[in-house]
């Protein structure tokens, strides 16, 4: 039944993402607000499936937390995103991040659906799995993905934004005028940067303590950990930057890309490589 929900919500994040679309374009208040209705009935729609599943997963005698493979991780990745976006647009009164921020949800939910390669079946834990630090670590890195990749929405928003008032003689663009100005967009990205480094840092002490848990050790070099580390020492960069350089701008907009592009490959690229965390592939 879980698995019939989430796919609904597929189509629902989907038309939301649309709906968001017509508003940045139109400028119309119902599209807006019709787009914030669909989001929230989706998030209420996952969260009532995630539910079901872990309560699904006690009767089957193997109760666990839905975290704990790709097709979950998957889908809480999913549903974290939409929470901190839902929770942005809430404090700053404004939606046009919508069509930039929650097509990765509804690509998020669509690649679990549909790829051959990912059982949506609840499994068993595998024996690393079974620590009570699953929950803690896997949340407080999620949290970290959804935050950067929000940012990363941001920071192509403020590249589509260019110089303030371009685009006014060109009826193709002239959907910008719509979105925030250049300095409220840097400083969300700068806000969400922030959020995201601070649990992926709370993800990777916590990751520590259970790969010590777990395999008697705190840092191995699996794919996974140096590919953490490497995305964890990009967004120190970009924060450094912004503190010591004084960077602002573009600069940090292009820095958030990059460092998205580095979260992709830390959650998904080293699922092709052999390591510790291989379990995900499943």
């Amino acid at each position: 039944m879980n698995t019939v929900i989430l796919n609904w919500v597929t189509f629902i994040y989907f038309g939301a993402a649309v709906f968001y679309l017509i508003h940045m374009l139109r400028g119309d208040d119902f599209w807006g607000k019709a787009a914030t209705v669909t989001a929230c009935a989706g998030i209420a729609a996952q969260t009532v499936a995630l539910i079901v599943r872990w309560v699904e997963s006690y009767s089957m005698g193997i109760g666990h937390i839905p975290l704990s493979n790709l097709y979950e991780s998957l889908i809480f990745f999913a549903w974290t995103i939409m929470l901190l976006y839902l929770i942005m647009e809430w404090r700053i009164r404004n939606k046009s991040a919508g069509p930039f921020v929650t097509p990765f949800a509804f690509l998020l939910m669509a690649y679990a659906s549909i790829s051959p390669n990912i059982s949506g079946q609840i499994q068993p834990l595998i024996p690393a799995l079974k620590s009570n630090w699953l929950t803690s670590h896997v949340m407080t890195c999620f949290m970290g993905y959804a935050s950067f990749a929000i940012a990363g929405g941001l920071g192509f928003m403020y590249l589509v934004k260019g110089e303030e008032g371009a685009g006014r003689g060109g009826p193709s663009l002239s959907f910008r005028r719509f979105l925030p100005s250049r300095d409220a967009l840097d400083e969300l990205i700068y806000q969400c940067t922030i959020l995201g480094f601070i649990f992926l840092t709370l993800g990777i002490i916590t990751g520590a303590v259970w790969a010590h848990y777990a395999w008697g050790r705190y840092w191995g070099w699996d794919p996974k950990e140096t590919w953490s580390l490497i995305t964890w020492l990009v967004y120190a960069a970009m924060l450094h930057s912004r503190y010591v350089r004084g960077w602002r701008g573009k600069r940090m907009a292009v820095m958030a890309l990059v460092g998205l592009a580095c979260v992709l490959v830390t959650y998904l690229g080293v699922n092709y490589l052999p390591g510790l965390h291989s379990y995900i592939k499943s």
